[in-house]
């Protein structure tokens, strides 16, 4: 079974940079889309990242773009999210998702972890 787990969230201010990380155990590593959700209290799960085993491209939501950079490090079995000029409301939870393709519905992912809280202050 495949296992998503995050790790690297924290309290930082607006400005600030965090690097979340994503270890992924089960499954074939190297055949797995690994993408990052958030959800902020009181709001739905949305799509921050995803970056593709088949194709290698990435993929961003809009309100992160230019800030959020995905990157894959196969010989670890590990995916980073690097945020940058972090603003309060990249305040949530933030999800690591493991699938065979690139997913960015989060009803449509099979495997999450169990999340890692990053808190904004402004």
């Amino acid at each position: 079974q495949v296992q998503p787990v995050e790790s690297g969230g924290g309290l930082v201010q607006a400005g600030d940079s965090l690097r979340l990380s994503c270890a992924v155990s089960g499954g074939t590593f190297s055949r797995l889309t690994i993408g990052w959700f958030r959800q902020a209290p009181g709001k739905e799960r949305e799509f921050v990242a995803t970056h593709s085993w088949s194709t290698n491209n990435t993929y961003y939501g809009d309100s992160v773009k230019g800030r959020f950079t995905i990157s894959r490090d196969k010989a670890k079995n590990m995916v980073y999210l690097q945020m940058n000029n972090l603003k309060p409301e990249d305040t949530a939870v933030y999800y690591c998702s493991a699938d065979p393709n690139v997913i960015t519905i989060p009803r449509l992912v099979g495997s999450w972890g169990q999340g890692t809280q990053v808190t904004v202050s402004s």
